[in-house]
């Protein structure tokens, strides 16, 4: 570990907030965008920047982001895409466009969020430790959001058991990432690339972050800087939840695990065996999730079509993963956990 042990204080002045950018992405949800810019308006300190990507909405986005320039109280970017290219589409431009205006931190974040006013603050007090940095969040409830800040890697899931508590120092290495929060140092992101947005929705942050812990000491911290905004259907385990789900990311979960496979093996860490597992051990957890939770059998088909589809990607032997912004940067290890 290359870290302290101790809990960064509020006497840090070492990061500077107008080297910082929020990358929000929207798609047709301008009632909840308008929450996420209200809530930048009131930070203290603000970012340099935000950049909002809207994935080619059909409401009133254009307007609400507009009506906002003017009083966000920092520099506000808006760009438009042609088409809808999911989450993954949107981080991976909005995370370009954060990157060419000079950003030294990005902050990504979706629409049905909101930011706690000195949230900001508290994720620049552990910068001068580490470059790929996860907050915490609030439900919409006002619970702590538990989540799965580690996979087990060979087999690309995430492991539903890591330990939630926190310990003195304050932070729990991980090997992970989400774009609901993740604050992540442009040297990370010259070297290994902007997200991928041919996962369109699914496991594109998890990869991301995977390749972030490569290079980097990757960790979670107890600082909670976003609310979620959203209520969404859920299994509430406790600490632990599962969420509803819709075809679409039925038929993503499946066939992503082909572009999973794919990053594993462009840096030899693919293993068949174990990567077998953790797919099937993600069906059969869609499963369960259509009983338990949606309380249905349908939906089925589109896990079985998303495996069929991911043969056609995996097979695929002229695929090639992003490529690094820095030309310069040292290429991704090629071992590792």
């Amino acid at each position: 570990m290359r870290a302290a042990n101790q809990n960064p204080t509020s006497s840090d002045s070492s990061f500077d907030p107008s080297t910082a950018t929020i990358v929000a992405v929207t798609f047709n949800r301008s009632g909840l965008l308008s929450r996420l810019l209200t809530s930048i308006g009131e930070m203290d300190p603000k970012p340099g920047h935000v950049v909002v990507i809207d994935n080619a909405s059909s409401d009133d986005t254009t307007e609400v982001v507009e009506s906002f320039r003017e009083r966000i109280g920092t520099e506000l970017v808006y760009r438009r895409l042609e088409t809808n290219t999911g989450g993954s589409g949107g981080f991976s431009a909005g995370m370009q466009t954060a990157y060419e205006l000079g950003s030294e931190w990005m902050w990504l974040m979706d629409d049905d969020v909101e930011v706690i006013p000195d949230g900001l603050a508290k994720m620049g007090r552990w910068s001068r430790r580490f470059r790929s940095i996860q907050g915490r969040r609030y439900d919409f409830d006002g619970s702590e959001f538990y989540w799965q800040y580690r996979i087990a890697a060979r087999m690309g899931i995430p492991i539903p058991f890591a330990p939630a508590e926190f310990d003195e120092s304050g932070f729990k290495e991980m090997n992970s990432g989400c774009f609901e929060g993740m604050f992540i140092h442009r040297d990370v992101v010259g070297r290994i690339g902007l997200p991928d947005p041919r996962f369109f929705i699914y496991w594109d942050d998890q990869v991301y972050g995977w390749l972030a812990s490569r290079i980097t000491t990757s960790v979670i911290v107890n600082e909670f800087v976003l609310r979620r905004t959203r209520e969404i259907k859920q299994w509430d385990m406790g600490v632990r939840h599962m969420n509803a789900s819709s075809d679409a990311y039925r038929y993503y979960i499946m066939r992503n695990r082909a572009l999973i496979k794919q990053y594993y093996r462009s840096v030899g860490f693919y293993r068949p065996l174990p990567f077998a597992v953790g797919t099937a051990l993600t069906f059969a957890k869609e499963i369960i999730r259509l009983v338990v939770v949606e309380r249905t059998i349908r939906g089925t088909s589109h896990l079985f079509r998303g495996l069929r589809d991911g043969r056609a990607i995996a097979r695929d032997r002229e695929w090639i993963p992003m490529p690094p912004l820095d030309r310069h940067a040292c290429p991704t290890p090629s071992a590792g956990t």
